[in-house]
């Protein structure tokens, strides 16, 4: 059962339902409109909400501002060989926003989705990073 849960806002639900599921291994809770999704990977929760959707987390604010996707707020994957791991969604199509950085705890690359929102693949290099 997820035990953390994270929203996104994403331009296409489908797209973003397709990229989380093939590239990264997320599994498909539920898909009941073309405006929202619910994905699970081990503890993580991915709720998926496209920009105007109806009600709910993608529907426009008091002033009528709409959510959007993007920016640099992330969710953190654990990853046992990075190299091969961006190698591998390379292959599938993958888009970076950065190269590889080697940090105090291991080495991090940021993942972005089709909407631009990123997902941080994490290898950790010393036994205290590791989750």
């Amino acid at each position: 059962m997820p035990t953390v849960s994270v929203r996104y806002i994403v331009l296409d639900t489908d797209e973003a339902i397709r990229f989380y599921r093939d590239l990264l291994g997320f599994r498909v809770g539920m898909h009941p409109n073309p405006s929202f999704a619910m994905l699970s990977l081990g503890g993580l929760r991915l709720v998926l909400s496209r920009p105007g959707g109806g009600p709910g987390g993608g529907q426009a604010m008091p002033d009528g501002r709409l959510p959007e996707p993007g920016g640099w707020n992330r969710f953190q994957l654990e990853v046992d060989d990075l190299p091969a791991t961006v190698a591998r969604l390379e292959g599938k199509g993958a888009h970076f926003r950065n190269d590889l950085v080697a940090g105090i705890g291991g080495r991090q690359i940021l993942l972005e989705d089709p909407s631009g929102n990123l997902i941080e693949l994490f290898e950790p290099t010393i036994p205290e990073a590791r989750l």
